[in-house]
């Protein structure tokens, strides 16, 4: 078995999900996938178990009864990766706004030079988004800003969601006490990984918005990380106490 399996939540994304899982095969390092899909309407789930029957033993399924939530589906997908023995576990997006050829940057970055935790970052370079409208550019880029100031993380892209975890970070972190279900999810994992002094690091991304299918942002998702935030670092202070 590879050592490294990128974990892929899925809701409705049957425009995009077998050219992804196409995209990953072909790369020159190896990377077993497994694909969380929150009962789809629109059958992503059958087309994943077309392509497990091209490669059985690198895509892998879990189905889940509704949609969860972000948060939720990547908990599951961690802790069926811890189970099964890998070593180095990625999270990314289905709609390739994440291009899957970084996944070797973000791997190498964790494998060979010794990062616990490599993230993604849209802004380490300045601000690498592309076909995002500009507010929602301005948004995201002072919201991480702002979980800076609040948690006094340094990291650039603290909100992003394509990122690498050594599993020895992953078995650190008390998967069953996350809170978070949406944006402020992928803010709690790396705070929590802040607070336990694992060294993350960030390697430049470009982002670019989905072309097929449709967002699952929302204002009550970017709501939960702005209060949510506030909440973290109180709830550190307190055990600080």
């Amino acid at each position: 078995m590879q050592d490294a399996v990128v974990i892929i939540p899925t809701f409705n994304e049957i425009e995009n999900i077998g050219r992804m899982l196409d995209t990953v095969m072909s790369l020159p390092v190896r990377f077993d996938v497994l694909v969380v899909d929150d009962n789809s309407p629109d059958g992503t789930a059958a087309a994943v178990r077309e392509y497990m029957r091209r490669h059985p033993e690198r895509i892998h399924l879990e189905e889940r009864k509704g949609k969860l939530g972000l948060g939720t589906a990547y908990i599951h997908g961690f802790k069926w990766a811890l189970a099964k023995g890998y070593n180095f576990i990625i999270e990314m997006d289905a709609d390739f706004s994440h291009n899957p050829k970084d996944l070797v940057k973000l791997y190498r970055a964790c494998k060979d030079e010794g990062a616990d935790m490599a993230v993604g970052s849209r802004y380490i370079t300045g601000v690498n988004v592309v076909n995002w409208p500009m507010g929602r550019v301005l948004m995201s880029y002072y919201a991480s800003a702002y979980v800076r100031l609040v948690t006094g993380m340094r990291l650039r892209d603290t909100t992003a969601g394509f990122v690498c975890y050594r599993r020895e970070t992953l078995e650190s972190i008390d998967l069953e006490s996350i809170e978070f279900k949406g944006y402020a999810f992928q803010i709690e994992m790396k705070f929590k990984a802040f607070r336990k002094g694992f060294k993350i690091v960030e390697v430049p991304i470009v982002f670019v918005n989905r072309v097929l299918g449709t967002s699952k942002m929302s204002g009550g998702i970017f709501s939960e990380a702005i209060f949510g935030v506030i909440k973290l670092r109180l709830k550190s202070l307190f055990k600080m106490l």
